[in-house]
């Protein structure tokens, strides 16, 4: 993923570097997007598929571009992606440069866990201050920390913060700052004989003319095996072997030197915290976890869980109504407003139909997704979506795929690009590959306005149980729900061709239960917002722009007032895209299709949303709708094929609602597909057998249901 950085933020890029780094669930994220606001920029790492998010941020009056390196509970790398961490504090990253300071955000609340990677991070050297997160929580879990004692013993500041509600960011700034203006402290010192090693192969190496950070050469020898040890031996030559077994041989003395680190770090965290963290019995654990013998039940988990999905589902159209209805009508009585203004002629309809109508058609479906959005953020703000990953570990080994292939899937509900990227923490190659392909199936916020405008336009609003469940959310849920089955299906089958697998494990933590903040989720929704909003004016725009000038040229000459309804309809039948959709409408009209609604799938192939844009503005340059109608809701309810028969019937809006469920419309999900995989026969295999399926179900849907109908 990548993102156009601002002039600022290239200003930026000389300004020292600081890096956030801390395990998952610990808040970094909401601390450096509290640090640096939306000033940020997102960009890869070079060589690798890893999000690189960088911002500007002011610290202890200094400005600074900080860095966000990917979460982790270890500097040990077993993969390309996994030794960024590693990297970004040897200051190995091509135009990254030396980390001038590093901000080790921490869980107040779970220490012991998270000075493992505390401790490993102080052995790079580099100035460091701790970010103690989440002390506002320590009262209710009845823990209480010393934090000067701990910065004491450590060598470093630690600042107790809260990143969610802003607190400590003033004293965390100005701690950063000082760290920058004095020589580093002395690196932690947990095995000396370890150190010794590590000292003797750098000097060795250095006496050959090669350099070699000594973070890098310890992880080398700890993780035999590992990435470190990997990319060192490619650079050095495997004559270098023999020399790191001997150094293993004589540290660890024929044991394990990772299991020695487990061993020695966490003895050393335990006499850190010796006096430093007391903890009671709160009463809070307790309702913890009774919440969690209830939330992981295997009945009574899956039951909420579903709840929870509908009552999403149900909010998406229930609260969004009026804004979609305001933008709508909007949308229209801007661009009558504009038409009226610079005339029937060619700059109006440009205006008009194009650019207003087509874009507007997009934009429309903003609020219902920004309130999925909402849901999903607050949820996994809130720690349950790690008790969903869990109860989902089962469901996911029972299609023949690793329980870490939830969490990719579940990034898929977003996008599939990032799901896609995700799969990198899968270790089994079969599993990877299984959820890559299933990952498209799930329903990413694309999909949303088309279902949106297809539900509200034909399914009637009709409510349940005192208004509280309508038909409309019961359809997107089972629509939701569809795609979630054609992902499990597709995982089985490819599962079912690798018979000998390695079964991995699924080790995830459970986060304590939080209440959101509600700045972190403005922030985050803003965010999203953005990011649909430039789709909307890049992709979306420039795409419906090729659509309305195939619909309007050739231009056909003005007819006469009584015949305006007929030129109209005729000029869009006789443009380039009316003749070019004609040509392939027969392929289509087994599904029910005339060729307006051909040529708007069509042209929505690079991204599914686009078909909103193409059938707004194909609809919106056949002005003369006999109803007088300026909304695209109204104007797709009465499109007529040429024998007078309604288009949009019930057997083919279902039937078109399952071909977008299925087919693969997106040119991003196909490309990152080619990358992760290393070879196009994946992603080409998955666009024909996603859009085979599609088409397929269309069509058997149309043709079962019209004849249900006729009968």
């Amino acid at each position: 993923m990548s993102a156009r950085p601002d002039a600022a933020a290239d200003a930026a890029a000389d300004a020292p570097i600081v890096v956030t780094i801390g395990n998952p669930n610990t808040g970094k994220s909401t601390l450096f997007n509290a640090l640096t606001g939306l000033r940020q920029k997102v960009s890869n790492y070079p060589g690798v598929t890893v999000e690189q998010v960088s911002g500007r941020a002011e610290l202890g009056g200094q400005r600074v571009r900080l860095v966000d390196v990917p979460g982790t509970y270890s500097l040990a790398a077993s993969s390309p992606d996994e030794m960024i961490a590693v990297d970004v504090l040897c200051g190995a990253v091509p135009g990254l440069g030396h980390p001038q300071a590093v901000i080790i955000v921490v869980d107040a609340t779970n220490l012991r866990r998270n000075l493992f990677l505390v401790t490993q991070v102080l052995e790079a050297g580099v100035p460091a201050v701790i970010a103690l997160n989440m002390t506002d929580l320590l009262e209710s879990s009845a823990i209480s920390v010393d934090h000067e004692a701990l910065a004491l013993r450590l060598g470093v500041p630690v600042v107790p913060i809260s990143a969610a509600a802003g607190e400590g960011l003033e004293r965390l700034g100005a701690a950063v700052a000082d760290v920058m203006a004095v020589p580093p402290q002395e690196a932690v010192t947990i095995n000396p004989a370890l150190d010794e090693a590590v000292g003797e192969l750098a000097a060795e190496l250095a006496a050959r003319g090669e350099d070699a950070h000594l973070l890098e050469l310890r992880r080398a020898l700890i993780d035999a095996g590992g990435y470190a040890e990997q990319r060192l031996l490619e650079r050095e030559g495997e004559a270098l072997r023999p020399r790191l077994d001997a150094l293993r041989e004589r540290v660890g003395s024929g044991r394990n030197l990772a299991t020695l680190e487990a061993r020695d770090r966490y003895s050393f965290i335990q006499g850190l915290l010796d006096g430093v963290e007391q903890r009671g019995e709160p009463g809070r654990q307790r309702a913890r976890d009774l919440a969690d013998r209830v939330l992981n039940h295997p009945l009574w988990g899956m039951l909420i869980f579903a709840a929870v999905m509908a009552t999403v589902f149900q909010a998406v159209f229930a609260w969004a109504a009026p804004l979609v209805d305001g933008i709508d009508y909007l949308t229209g009585a801007t661009g009558e407003t504009v038409r009226s203004l610079l005339g029937p002629g060619l700059v109006g309809s440009f205006f008009a139909d194009g650019v207003i109508a087509g874009v507007g058609a997009v934009v429309v479906f903003l609020p219902q997704i920004l309130i999925l959005f909402a849901f999903i953020i607050v949820l996994e703000d809130s720690g349950y979506m790690a008790r969903a990953a869990f109860l989902m570990d089962r469901a996911m080994r029972g299609i023949g795929l690793s329980g870490q292939s939830f969490i990719p899937m579940l990034s898929s509900f977003a996008c599939a690009v990032p799901g896609i990227m995700g799969t990198r923490i899968i270790a089994n190659r079969h599993d990877r590959l299984a959820t890559i392909m299933a990952a498209p199936f799930m329903t990413c916020s694309a999909r949303l306005p088309v279902y949106s405008l297809l539900i509200a336009a034909f399914v009637p609003d009709t409510r349940y149980l005192g208004g509280i469940v309508n038909l409309q959310g019961l359809v997107l849920f089972g629509l939701y729900v569809l795609g979630i089955l054609g992902a499990a299906l597709t995982a089985w089958l490819i599962s079912r061709l690798y018979w000998s697998r390695v079964k991995s494990r699924f080790l995830l933590e459970m986060p304590p239960y939080r209440a959101p903040s509600p700045r972190a989720v403005a922030a985050k929704l803003l965010s999203r917002a953005l990011i649909f909003l430039r789709r909307a004016g890049t992709i979306i725009f420039a795409v419906t722009l090729v659509v309305w000038a195939l619909a309007s040229f050739p231009r056909a000459p003005q007819a006469p007032d009584a015949a305006a309804t007929q030129s109209a309809s005729s000029a869009l039948e006789n443009s380039y895209l009316g003749r070019m959709s004609h040509l392939v409408a027969p392929l289509f009209a087994p599904l029910g299709w005339d060729w307006k609604v051909t040529a708007a799938v069509l042209a929505s192939f690079p991204a599914r949303e686009v078909v909103i844009a193409a059938l707004g503005t194909i609809y919106a340059v056949d002005t003369e709708a006999e109803d007088g109608s300026n909304t695209l809701t109204s104007r797709i309810r009465n499109a007529r094929h040429a024998d007078g028969s309604l288009v949009y019937t019930l057997p083919m809006v279902l039937g078109l609602l399952v071909f977008y469920a299925f087919c693969l419309q997106c040119a991003s999900t196909i490309a990152v597909m080619r990358r992760e995989t290393g070879t196009w026969r994946w992603p080409l295999a998955a666009w024909c057998y996603m859009t085979g399926l599609g088409y397929l179900s269309a069509c058997a849907i149309y043709q079962f249901g019209t004849l249900l109908r006729a009968t």
